[in-house]
C-alpha cells in the first residue's frame, strides 16, 4: 500500500491554489474573529470617510466651548461653575450624535453591494453589526476623551475622580452602543446613507436641546419640562453628571439609563438582526 506523499508548491505557483489542491480545508472563523475583521474594516473606512473622526473631535469642542464661554456666566454665575454641570452633558450628547454614522456606513454597504458579498461568507450571520459597533466604541472612546481632556485644560475638576469618570464614559459608551443599532435597523430598512443621517438628525437634535444638558428644567413651560424628564437622553446625562462630579446623587439615574440602554438593546438587536437575514 503506498503512503499518501506531501503536495509541494509547483515553482511560481500560488500556495493558496497548492492548499486548495491538496484537498485541506481552512478553518472556519469564529464569531468573535469574524466581528474583529469587520470592525477593522469599519475602522480602515475612515480613512476615505474622515468626516467620521472630524465630527467626533468636532462636536464635543465646538458645544463646550462656546456654550461654556458664552452663557457660562449668565447660567451659573462664572464659567467654571457651568462646566461642572455642561461637561458631562456635552459627553453624552457627543456620543448620542455621532451614533449615526454607524448606521450610515451600514446603508453605504448595502446600497454598493458589498453587504451581499459579506453575506454569502461563511461567517457568523451577525459578525458585520457586531464589527460595526466595535469600530463605534473606537469612535465613542476617542470623542469621549476629547471631551474629558478639553474639560480638563479648561478648569474642570472632577469631584468623582478617575473611577466617577471611568464609570460616566462606560455608562455613555454603553447607551450610545445600544443607540446604534437603531440606526443599523434604519439602515437595512431605508439603505440610503443620506436618508439614515437625514432622519438620524431629525431625532437627535431635538432630543439633545429639549433636555437637561444645557440648562435645567425647573425653568421650561410646563408642556417641555415634562418631555425633558422622560427624554433618555436626559437621565444618561444626569447619571454622567453625578458619577463625574461625585454628588452621591447619581444611583436613580444610573439605574434609569441602565434600564434604557437594555431595552434598547434587546428590541434593536433581534430586529437588526432578523432584517440582516430577510435582507433581498
Amino acid at each position: 500500500m503506498s503512503t499518501p506523499t506531501a503536495v509541494r508548491p509547483a515553482a511560481g505557483s500560488d500556495p493558496i491554489d497548492a492548499l486548495l489542491a491538496a484537498g485541506r480545508s481552512r478553518r472556519r472563523a469564529g464569531a468573535f474573529a469574524a466581528s474583529a475583521a469587520f470592525g477593522l474594516r469599519a475602522l480602515l473606512k475612515i480613512r476615505h470617510d474622515p468626516k467620521q473622526l472630524v465630527d467626533s473631535a468636532a462636536i464635543p469642542i465646538l458645544f463646550t466651548v462656546l456654550f461654556t464661554y458664552l452663557f457660562g456666566g449668565a447660567l451659573s454665575g462664572s464659567a467654571g461653575a457651568y462646566l461642572r454641570t455642561l461637561l458631562p452633558g456635552v459627553l453624552a450628547m457627543s456620543i448620542a450624535v455621532v451614533t449615526m454614522y454607524g448606521g450610515a456606513r451600514l446603508a453605504q454597504d448595502v446600497r454598493s453591494g458589498a453587504f451581499d458579498r459579506f453575506r454569502g461568507l461563511p461567517v457568523w450571520r451577525g459578525a458585520l453589526v457586531c464589527g460595526g459597533l466595535l469600530s463605534d466604541a473606537a469612535r465613542y472612546l476617542f470623542a469621549s476623551a476629547i471631551v474629558v481632556s478639553l474639560g480638563l485644560l479648561m478648569g474642570y475638576r472632577p469631584g468623582g475622580g478617575v473611577p466617577g469618570v471611568l464609570g460616566a464614559v462606560g455608562l455613555v459608551l454603553a447607551f450610545g452602543l445600544a443607540l446604534s443599532l437603531v440606526w443599523a435597523a434604519l439602515a437595512l430598512l431605508v439603505p440610503d446613507p443620506a436618508v439614515v443621517i437625514g432622519i438620524a438628525n431629525a431625532v437627535l437634535i431635538p432630543v439633545s436641546f429639549a433636555s437637561n444638558i444645557f440648562v435645567q428644567p425647573g425653568t421650561m413651560p410646563g408642556w417641555l419640562r415634562a418631555f425633558v424628564e422622560v427624554n433618555p437622553l436626559s437621565h444618561v446625562a444626569a447619571a454622567a453628571r453625578g458619577l463625574m462630579n461625585g454628588t452621591g446623587q447619581a444611583a436613580g439615574e444610573v439605574t434609569w439609563s441602565l434600564a434604557a440602554t437594555v431595552a434598547l438593546a434587546l428590541v434593536c438587536a433581534p430586529l437588526t438582526l432578523r432584517l440582516y437575514g430577510r435582507r433581498d
